[in-house]
C-alpha cells in the first residue's frame, strides 16, 4: 500500500510522482518500458513550464542543457516578414527552451531517483485498474508474473493509447486533420543561431528550430497527397522552400506524423486522475502537449496532497477539472490555428496573408499579444 500509484513513466508521469515525493507522500511509478525512450519528438518548454519545474528544482539542469530561444522570425518568399520577442512573457524565463525530450526525461528520473530510488517500476504493464471508493487496485504483469499494488489515489499519465482510459469507459471526443509532416535534426548551417525561423511558403509552412549540440530541428508540412521521403528529400524540400542547404549526411533524426485530437470527457473517475496525452492529445505544432501535462501535475498535486492530509477536496478536484479541460480546449484551438497559418496556398492568398502578417506584427500590442498566445501565457 502506498499513498499514490502513478501510472506512466514519461515526462508527466516522472514531474508528478517528484512533485508528491518531495512532500513526503509515497509513490510508485509503473512504466511499461524496461528501457528509457531514446526518440525525441518534443522540445519546446514553455515559461510556465519552466515555472512549475522549479518546484522540483530541476530548471536550472534543463536550462544549462537546452537552447533559450527568445526570438521567432516569420521569414516568406524570401523576406523578412515579422519579429517576435520573447523578452516580456516571463520575468523568470523570458523564452521557449529548446531541449529534446530524453534529456528531458533523463533529468526528471534523476531527481526522482535523488528523492527515491525505488520509486520508478520498468516493466510493470498494468492490466487492470480496481477502484472500491477506499483504495484503488491496479494488477500488472512485470517480469514473467503478476503483481498487485494499492494505492490511496492513481494518476494515469499513460500516453495518448492509455490503457486506463477506457478501463475507467471515459468518452473521447476526437478529431482528425488532413494535415502531414516531416521532421528531421541536421547540422545547423543557417547562420539563425538560438533563434528559431518560420518560414511561410505558398508550398506550406518550413518551421525551423535550435537544438543543443549545434543541431537544427526542421518540420516541413507535406503536401495533401504526399507521405514524405529520406533525409535527402527532405534536404531537397527544404532547399526549394527556404533557399537553404542542409546537409543530408548530418541526419540524426527523421520522423513523420500526422495530426489528431483526442479530448476526454472527464479527467476524474473516482480516485483516479487522467492528466497528459492520456487526458488531451493536440496537435505537435506549437509544442504544448508535454507542457499541458506537466501543467495539469502542478494543479493536481496540492489537491492530492490536501486529500492525503485529511481534508475534503471534491471541490478542489472539480475545480481542478473544470481548469485542465478548458486549458486543453484552448490548446486544441491554438495549434487549429497554428495548422491553418502553415497550410499551402495559391500565390495570390499567399501574398496576401503574408502581408497581413506583418501588418499585424508591426504593431506592438499584437505583437505581444502572440508571443504570450504562443509561450501558453
Amino acid at each position: 500500500m502506498v499513498d499514490v500509484l502513478v501510472i506512466g513513466g514519461g515526462p508527466v508521469g516522472l514531474f508528478m510522482a517528484a512533485l508528491l515525493l518531495q512532500q513526503g507522500v509515497s509513490v510508485r511509478i509503473l512504466e511499461q518500458r524496461t528501457d528509457a525512450e531514446p526518440h525525441s519528438r518534443a522540445i519546446g518548454i514553455h515559461p510556465p513550464s519552466l515555472d512549475a519545474l522549479q518546484g522540483i528544482g530541476v530548471s536550472p539542469d534543463l536550462v544549462g542543457e537546452g537552447v533559450p530561444i527568445r526570438r521567432g522570425l516569420a521569414v516568406g518568399g524570401g523576406r523578412m516578414l515579422a519579429e517576435m520577442s520573447f523578452a516580456g512573457v516571463s520575468d523568470s524565463f523570458p523564452f521557449v527552451l529548446s531541449l529534446p525530450q530524453a534529456r528531458t526525461a533523463a533529468i526528471l528520473e534523476d531527481r526522482v531517483r535523488q528523492l527515491d530510488p525505488a520509486a520508478l517500476h520498468r516493466g510493470v504493464r498494468v492490466t487492470k485498474l480496481n477502484d472500491d471508493g477506499c483504495q484503488v487496485t491496479v494488477d500488472a504483469a512485470a517480469g514473467g508474473g503478476e503483481v498487485r499494488y494499492t494505492a490511496a489515489f492513481a494518476v494515469a499519465a499513460d500516453g495518448v493509447r492509455s490503457t486506463i482510459r477506457p478501463q475507467l469507459g471515459v468518452p473521447v471526443r476526437a478529431k482528425d486533420y488532413p494535415d502531414r509532416y516531416l521532421m528531421g535534426d541536421f547540422a545547423d548551417t543557417t547562420g539563425y543561431g538560438p533563434d528559431a525561423a518560420l518560414f511561410l511558403e505558398s508550398e506550406g509552412i518550413v518551421e525551423s528550430f535550435p537544438l543543443p549540440g549545434n543541431l537544427r530541428r526542421w518540420v516541413l508540412r507535406l503536401a495533401a497527397s504526399g507521405t514524405g521521403g529520406d533525409a535527402r528529400w527532405l534536404g531537397q524540400q527544404i532547399r526549394e522552400r527556404t533557399g537553404i542547404d542542409v546537409d543530408p549526411a548530418s541526419n540524426s533524426m527523421l520522423s513523420s506524423f500526422g495530426v489528431r485530437s483526442r479530448l476526454a470527457g472527464r479527467m476524474i473517475t473516482g480516485r483516479t486522475v487522467l492528466i497528459g496525452d492520456a487526458a488531451h492529445e493536440i496537435s505537435p505544432i506549437g509544442g504544448q502537449g508535454m507542457n499541458l501535462g506537466w501543467l495539469d501535475a502542478a494543479a493536481l498535486a496540492p489537491v492530492v496532497l490536501a486529500s492525503l492530509h485529511g481534508a475534503h477536496v471534491g471541490t478542489a478536484l472539480r475545480t481542478f477539472e473544470r481548469g485542465r479541460m478548458a486549458a486543453a480546449a484552448r490548446a486544441a484551438r491554438q495549434s487549429e490555428i497554428n495548422m491553418a497559418l502553415g497550410r499551402p496556398l495559391p500565390a495570390g492568398p499567399w501574398s496576401v496573408r503574408n502581408r497581413a502578417l506583418a501588418a499585424a506584427a508591426s504593431v506592438h500590442a499584437v505583437n505581444g499579444f502572440v508571443a504570450r498566445r504562443f509561450t501558453m501565457r
